[in-house]
């Protein structure tokens, strides 16, 4: 957690892990507070030319001390947790430099600003009068943060102008009739909470304004990070040793093999091309009677299958599918706003809310079929449930929680607009895209889902390809559009907007296939030793944390057959 550890065999190693955490939480407060940190909930971050250079200098301190740390006995977790510590600062000095955030992004501007107040009200990890007391004091400290955007960033790439254009949109609709619903859903008479949400809302159209009028007329084209970026993110972010383009030919061999299966195969299910029968899982949803009740429906058959064939430890981490609050309707659409985000890994709430989209009496019937629709059985079972709610993200959460890796406890909680650290990616992503899987092996998916879960390795590996070719240039925005678009099947609307967010993250979208394509190998790996248990071997897997992918490998690869045999 954020409190000191005893410093065992390791005390300066311990001292400098509990200063690189006090510096991590103060210079990031809304990271904070979905973390479960609540030491500065009434903050934003401050981007100020004089807070950036101490950020700054902080960060280059931090890392020259470790180091120069001692040479000390180090347990396996604090070994881990040396070189992702490393990794992380590595990362934050390239990002500190970097347009692709508080120097040329606006988006981190308006994602901070709106979810550092939206973070206060996901779940009730505190009396609901001191989060509210907090959203006032962060709500007060928005239009300083939006007034820094205005001095930092002078240029920026058009699609990012447009998405913080679309955030303003949603922070104002929350700040308006978001903060109503609130009022009138819990009998708030706190006036300075409406008060201080409509100066807040002005500033946001100010902004919009600035984006609109004096920043788009300088918009430029010019989203790719650089090989040399896209090298420090590989190697000290996903520890992967391959290199990004040896990365892409991979995953561009992937893609076209998926393609073949998928063309292959669509007869099978009487259609002619493969997009053909993936429509076909549209029609086959609950009505809007059974709709809210199907997603724990199918959560507790998939609990019990993976319990049947010994596939997990399974935790007691209820989960709880319920309509998006009415407080978030009119922003959500607007914003990175998900329906299962990774709960805060300190404040072990009693149960999770997974936000599901709302069907409900009196709309209009075509917009509840088209959310039916959207929401078919199968995107309950394989997205909804599977990868996300259940044996991937939420049992993986679980578990990191309680890893002996300080990191690997936070690394992939879901802040603001990414995870809190960059390494926490291929494990995160990862085991959610093998989760699926594993449930394929048992036979929980039907044929057609089976058909579509290739469908998804098709999505992986053009992520891989999209990521790194746009990150080094090869590609630029519409052409990696046109590649979702044409080569993965995704409809125009969303083959842009994963394009644009591929933009912003180098690095992050390959963490996809490289996660899941390395816990299949470390399986495969294993198992030919023989007696390999699944239960022992995931339950082992899962317990180093968010931690990447090829660390865990790498440690497990040295453990005696033994400790994961039947």
């Amino acid at each position: 957690m954020s409190a000191p550890r005893c410093p065992g065999r390791a005390p300066a190693f311990t001292a400098w892990l509990d200063a690189f955490f006090a510096a991590y939480y103060r210079s990031r407060p809304v990271n904070a507070t979905f973390i479960g940190v609540h030491a500065f909930d009434d903050r934003l971050p401050d981007f100020s030319e004089q807070a950036a250079g101490d950020a700054a200098a902080e960060t280059a301190a931090l890392l020259a001390t470790l180091r120069g740390l001692p040479a000390e006995p180090l347990a396996e977790s604090e070994a881990l947790d040396r070189r992702l510590a490393e990794g992380v600062l590595l990362i934050q000095q390239w990002e500190d430099r970097s347009v692709h955030f508080h120097r040329g992004n606006p988006c981190v501007y308006t994602g901070e600003a709106i979810f550092g107040v939206i973070a206060l009200f996901l779940r009730p990890f505190a009396p609901l009068a001191d989060r509210v007391e907090a959203a006032i004091a962060r709500m007060a400290r928005i239009p300083a943060l939006l007034a820094q955007g205005r001095a930092n960033v002078l240029r920026a790439p058009g699609a990012w102008i447009d998405r913080a254009i679309r955030e303003c949109a949603g922070a104002r609709a929350f700040l308006t009739g978001g903060v109503d619903a609130l009022i009138r859903e819990h009998g708030l008479v706190d006036l300075r909470l409406r008060q201080t949400a409509g100066a807040a809302a002005a500033a946001f159209a100010e902004f919009a304004h600035h984006l609109e009028v004096e920043l788009t007329p300088r918009a430029t084209a010019e989203y790719a990070a650089g090989g040399d970026a896209l090298e420090l993110l590989v190697r000290h972010g996903h520890f992967l040793d391959e290199d990004p383009r040896a990365l892409a030919a991979a995953a561009a061999e992937e893609l076209a093999a998926a393609d073949g299966y998928l063309t292959a195969h669509a007869a099978e299910f009487g259609a002619r091309t493969w997009r053909e029968a993936l429509a076909q899982l549209a029609g086959r949803h609950p009505t809007a009677e059974q709709y809210y009740g199907r997603y724990t429906e199918i959560w507790r058959a998939a609990r019990a299958a993976a319990e049947t064939h010994g596939l997990v430890t399974w935790p007691e981490f209820p989960i709880r599918y319920v309509p998006q609050p009415e407080w978030a309707r009119g922003a959500a659409p607007h914003l990175y706003f998900l329906a299962y985000r990774s709960p805060a890994a300190f404040d072990r709430l009693p149960a999770v809310d997974y936000l599901v989209t709302p069907v409900e009496p009196g709309m209009p019937p075509e917009e509840q079929t088209r959310r039916l629709r959207a929401a078919n059985d199968s995107v309950i079972k394989l997205n909804h449930v599977i990868h996300h709610g259940g044996l991937g993200h939420h049992v993986q959460n679980w578990h990191a929680f309680r890893a002996a890796s300080r990191i690997g406890q936070v690394a992939a909680v879901d802040c603001a607009s990414r995870l809190a650290m960059f390494c926490g990616g291929t494990m995160a992503e990862g085991w959610a895209c093998y989760a699926v899987d594993l449930m394929d092996e048992i036979g929980f998916l039907e044929p057609l889902e089976r058909y579509a879960q290739r469908h998804t390795r098709l999505r992986q590996a053009a992520r891989t390809v999209v990521d790194v070719r746009l990150h080094l240039g090869l590609f630029t925005l519409e052409d990696a559009a046109a590649f979702y678009r044409d080569r993965a099947g995704m409809a125009p609307d969303a083959a842009r907007a994963e394009a644009v967010k591929n933009s912003m993250f180098p690095g992050a979208a390959l963490m996809y296939l490289a996660g899941a394509d390395r816990i299949h190998g470390l399986r495969r790996e294993l198992a030919a030793r023989g007696g390999l248990d699944l239960r022992r071997f995931h339950d082992r897997f899962l317990s180093f944390g968010s931690v990447p992918v090829p660390l865990v490998a790498a440690a497990m690869r040295q453990e005696p057959a033994h400790v994961l045999s039947e």
